[in-house]
């Protein structure tokens, strides 16, 4: 039984929740001071890299489109050709528009329908592993007048894909179709830093330890910079608290770092994510920019949780800025209880909850589990060459393909709901 409070005595237990001006200052005096090695260590290492404006300078550089298809043309210029069909297919307009899609859920309904439009959710995919998968996607969304997803993550290792040239390819296709991207670095704590990990079977080891310890959260900075200045790899996903502060203050250094925080990182209740947002707001630039793009609740969580973790987002200033990921659908196996399937849940939160993605990490339920090769977390994991060797890589591409049409599942019910979503914006918008 709840006791009541009286408004007096309320209002007596809020006031001492605020928080002394002199809390700052003390936080001030300790990142300024000099013989801070925790703020020494990290300007060493931008520092190898040149100043903030340097290092943003040649991130831009290296991610203007001639770049990366001359980094393609160099490591693997057979995508070349794939890059150009792409670019002509979005040139003749191959792709469904829009007002076409809604068409062909709504019938003659789409011309009368209004639909809620200041407030569209990402159509989010989870994880395009490979560049050869945009391909087969775009020839699929052409003949099936579906829609490429706006927001593409990838797990893959980084130097893999660096040697043999997916890494520019897939950063021009991106720029192509007109979507957002997310890179994994290697230094994400399945890379040995953990020493106590050993491959899937220790696995939980990763959850109770995290995978980040000691000076990880410094190589993870210099593993940032390399990519962001050869290949102009802005946002990147973030699973570590000490990750997480470290590109803050990175960001306020002046280095135009974006990222996401990882499902991982456990954001399970609205206070954790009142502690994610008290932090995105307190490093935030003087302009109220933050390099916080967005992050992966928990799949625990509900649409109250999501509500009340919305109200905090805007009192910080932080809707616009901050999108809440939310996973509609998970890998067959290996991370959560199947079947799971948040689409009704969605629907109803989208309504008056703005900039919400939704995220597929897996197919529709029935369809991942009667799959020869169910998608499984644990393959994101996996070297190119075992993949190849194991004779997973079909098995693999019609995985993903599955959350292709789980992504376009969503868009068909969001369209039924009246509501709007981001696609591919140069190919669909």
């Amino acid at each position: 039984m709840t006791t009541a409070v009286s408004p007096v005595a309320a209002t007596d237990l809020r006031q001492r929740l605020a928080i002394p001006g002199d809390r700052l200052d003390e936080l001030n005096a300790l990142l300024l001071d000099p013989n801070a090695g925790i703020v020494n260590d990290l300007l060493e290492i931008v520092a190898r890299y040149g100043t903030p404006d340097e290092i943003n300078r040649r991130a831009r550089e290296a991610g203007q489109l001639p770049a990366l298809l001359a980094r393609v043309s160099e490591t693997q210029p057979g995508f070349l050709a794939d890059l150009d069909w792409l670019a002509e297919q979005r040139d003749r307009g191959a792709f469904v528009g829009i007002a076409d899609f809604r068409r062909s859920v709504l019938g003659d309904r789409a011309d009368t329908m209004e639909f809620r439009t200041t407030a569209p959710v990402t159509l989010e995919i989870s994880a395009c592993q490979y560049f050869p998968w945009v391909i087969a996607a775009a020839r699929r969304t052409i003949e099936q007048r579906s829609l490429m997803p706006g927001r593409w993550i990838r797990v893959r290792k980084m130097r893999e894909q660096e040697l043999d040239g997916d890494l520019p390819a897939m950063a021009a296709a991106m720029q192509i179709i007109g979507a957002s991207v997310v890179e994994t670095l290697d230094t994400k704590g399945t890379d040995g830093s953990n020493v106590h990990l050993d491959g899937p079977a220790t696995i939980t080891g990763y959850f109770g330890g995290v995978g980040q310890p000691n000076d990880h959260p410094l190589l993870w900075v210099d593993e940032f910079l390399h990519f962001y200045t050869e290949y102009g790899v802005r946002q990147v996903l973030n699973l570590n608290p000490g990750t997480v502060l470290i590109g803050y203050m990175l960001y306020r250094l002046g280095v135009d770092i974006e990222f996401k925080i990882s499902v991982f990182m456990g954001n399970d209740n609205p206070y954790a994510g009142l502690w994610t947002l008290l932090a995105a707001r307190l490093f935030a630039r003087e302009d109220g920019s933050t390099p916080l793009a967005g992050f992966n609740w928990s799949n625990s969580v509900d649409n109250q949780t999501l509500e009340i973790a919305a109200e905090v987002r805007r009192a910080l200033g932080l809707e616009d800025a901050v999108r809440f990921e939310h996973h509609i659908t998970e890998t067959q196996k290996s991370i959560v209880r199947q079947p799971y399937d948040r689409r009704a849940e969605l629907v109803e939160l989208c309504d008056h909850v703005p900039n919400v993605s939704a995220k597929h990490e897996g197919g529709d339920p029935a369809v991942d589990a009667a799959r020869p090769h169910p998608s499984d977390i644990l393959d994101y994991f996996r070297d190119k060459a075992e993949v190849i060797a194991s004779g997973d890589w079909d098995a693999l591409e019609d995985d993903f393909m599955d959350k292709l049409d789980a992504t376009n599942h969503t868009a068909r019910d969001l369209t039924e709901a009246g509501l709007s979503f981001v696609a591919a914006q140069h190919l669909h918008h």
